[in-house]
């Protein structure tokens, strides 16, 4: 493909993958706001959130197997156009529990992207290639926490936070045109893949037993949500016990997103130079490291303001590196059922992202330590798995019971 299709290419499927992102991102300023409008408390607006994340969770489990068996644009389609009903429904809701609801109805719909997303870059990129696009997709995906939240808070404090979720809805709007248009249709439709639930398990089952897929699902997944702990407690540490603005909050949030649109550029770099599995075992250690120091750091009141963004951007910084290389080793192994793996690939991520969030709001205690106690588990939580999963596969080779390429490949 020329340049210029490349370009398009990535710039879509990188937008297909931002849905999500950027629906959870926009809309964290205006928690206060839309906490005092439905009369209830910032922690039940939160659980609006984990309700966002269970959805794509649940979602893309299901979505998986539709995407092998009909293609990837019939369910794109599907999917996207219920993301857009159940914006609406968000707009017009006047209850909390009703916003927690069709959150949930909204993540279903938009997580299509995620999965379809990483699913066609399999299809339209050759293996060496990968880690390469993802990275490119993660800095596409990077881009959004530096708009959407600043967008997010001009819109709740200029207008009304119902327009937050139109916003959304006309966003998703121009992405299901691009894709009609413009996008690839990537791996053909698969008569030969069945949605009766025996056979839809059996291809799960398949793909949870390939022990490279397992290994870095697990490890990048638990890894990658971490953002999802600062996610869940940013708006409260930085509005509540900071004191900042709805504003300065978005312009936090988009400074904070630079250290994953640096790494993602770093990781372009490093992988002329490095494997994806030296990149992530570094970056781990690392980040659990960071994610220890902000621990002690909260516990015995060392930062203020710009002390804790600063130790933050430090940790996210690691973030651009983990995601991407982890993606293209977990779905390397796989040529048929490479939606499913997506699928479960991207399910155990928000899973795991939505666990994370829970638990943050959970342990709500009016101090930074829920948020950055979150974060540094997820990566320290990381590294043991990845060197565990390792280290069985390494014996289990030895012994001559695992297959040579996938050993190397560990």
């Amino acid at each position: 493909m020329s340049r210029k299709q490349y370009f398009f290419i990535i710039l879509i499927l990188g937008s297909l993958a931002t849905v999500s992102p950027f629906s959870i991102d926009m809309y964290l300023p205006g928690f206060p706001r839309i906490a005092a409008d439905l009369k209830t408390t910032i922690d039940k607006v939160q659980l609006s959130l984990t309700s966002y994340l269970i959805g794509i969770c649940l979602g893309q489990i299901l979505y998986g197997p539709l995407l092998d068996r009909f293609g990837r644009k019939k369910p794109l389609y599907a999917g996207l156009i219920l993301y857009v009903i159940a914006s609406f429904g968000c707009a017009l809701t006047s209850s909390v529990d009703s916003l927690i609801t069709m959150r949930f109805f909204q993540a279903m719909g938009g997580c299509v992207g995620l999965v379809a997303s990483q699913a066609l870059v399999s299809d339209l990129f050759p293996a060496e290639k990968r880690a390469e696009v993802f990275s490119l997709i993660t800095l596409v995906i990077a881009v959004s926490p530096m708009i959407a939240p600043t967008v997010g808070g001009y819109v709740t404090s200029s207008i009304e936070w119902q327009w937050i979720f139109i916003i959304l809805a006309g966003i998703v709007s121009l992405i299901l045109a691009a894709i009609y248009f413009f996008l690839p249709t990537g791996r053909d439709a698969d008569n030969s893949v069945s949605l009766r639930p025996k056979a839809v398990l059996n291809g799960y089952a398949t793909v949870i037993t390939q022990p490279q897929f397992l290994i870095y699902t697990l490890a990048g997944g638990l890894a990658t949500a971490a953002p999802f702990a600062y996610i869940a407690g940013s708006s409260d540490v930085f509005m509540n016990i900071y004191k900042v603005s709805e504003q300065q909050y978005g312009w936090i949030f988009a400074f904070l997103a630079v250290a994953m649109i640096g790494s993602t550029q770093l990781n372009h770099i490093l992988l002329k130079k490095y494997t994806s599995e030296q990149i992530i075992r570094v970056t781990l250690v690392y980040q659990s490291i960071v994610g220890f120091i902000l621990i002690v750091g909260v516990y015995n009141n060392w930062f203020g303001l710009f002390s804790l963004i600063g130790m933050m951007f430090v940790f996210l910084t690691g973030q651009g590196l983990t995601g991407p290389n982890a993606s293209a080793l977990s779905l390397a192994p796989f040529k048929k059922h490479t939606g499913s793996a997506s699928a479960l690939m991207g399910s155990w991520r928000m899973g795991a992202g939505a666990i994370i969030s829970a638990i943050v709001s959970l342990l709500h205690n009016n101090t930074a330590m829920p948020m950055v106690g979150m974060m540094a588990f997820c990566s320290i939580g990381g590294l043991v798995i990845l060197h565990a999963g390792n280290a069985v596969v390494r014996h289990h080779a030895n012994r001559g019971e695992v297959e040579e390429e996938i050993s190397v490949l560990l």
